[in-house]
């Protein structure tokens, strides 16, 4: 959902609801857009600058006054919360993070994947990722009623964590070992990288093991979307298999 001009931003941020990201015409400068930029950096809401044409497209006609929220009434799931529940029904974890993927098109079709697959949560950092929007709610095809999405603060903190609770986690990376020769059963997490920078290097390196995908074209690359179906029906399958 879209709040649009400065009260309906301010009355945005100082009700508590989940703002997902503030755009604001660049440049832009006043006593109000002063206060909702303190107030997002305070509360830790990604920020981005945009131009006067990006605005008036997404405003519709309504008058921007230079700011756009990005709302949502997604209620994200703890992470400790989503463990303890899988331990007490008995269930492997079966978990993808999403280290930067930021177009919601594709974290909705991850969405859907995990919803497929029988994913016990997916992952994505406060920053530098998208949350669960209108536009992801849809691309999603109903699956965000049935995935817990978990909202995380820090992508590294939560794959030490997951490593605490006895996961082997694995980033996906073009250079990897190939998937298919992982042992990818039991209690697993995948890390699938952003759109264009992929997995982060310390990240990487916080993992247990790095695991590619096979590809033989000219373009070495598959986005977030395809790849976690790709890794995560390659663990279905050794799963089944067991």
């Amino acid at each position: 959902m879209l709040q649009i001009g400065k009260n309906a931003v301010l009355e945005a941020l100082d009700s508590g609801k989940n703002v997902e990201k503030l755009c604001v015409m660049k440049d832009m400068r006043s006593e109000a857009i002063g206060r909702i930029l303190k107030k997002a950096r305070e509360r830790g809401i990604k920020t981005t600058f945009v131009d006067r044409v990006w605005l008036d497209k997404n405003a519709a006609g309504a008058a921007h006054q230079g700011v756009i929220a990005v709302t949502s009434d997604y209620k994200y799931f703890d992470l400790e919360e989503v463990v303890a529940e899988a331990r007490q029904k008995g269930e492997a974890l079966f978990i993808l993070i999403l280290d930067g993927v930021e177009d919601p098109h594709n974290l909705g079709a991850v969405i859907r994947v995990a919803d497929c697959a029988g994913i016990t949560a997916v992952i994505v950092p406060k920053h530098r990722g998208a949350g669960v929007t209108d536009t992801v709610t849809k691309t999603s095809a109903g699956a965000i009623q049935y995935v817990k999405v978990v909202k995380v603060t820090n992508i590294n903190d939560a794959v030490r964590y997951l490593k605490e609770e006895g996961a082997r986690v694995f980033a996906l990376d073009a250079q990897g070992a190939e998937m298919y020769k992982t042992d990818l059963t039991g209690d697993v997490a995948l890390i699938i990288g952003g759109e264009n920078s992929g997995v982060h290097r310390l990240t990487k390196e916080l993992a247990d093991g790095v695991i590619g995908i096979p590809q033989f074209g000219n373009v070495n690359s598959l986005n977030a979307s395809v790849a976690s179906a790709v890794v995560a029906y390659e663990a279905v399958r050794q799963r089944i298999k067991k």
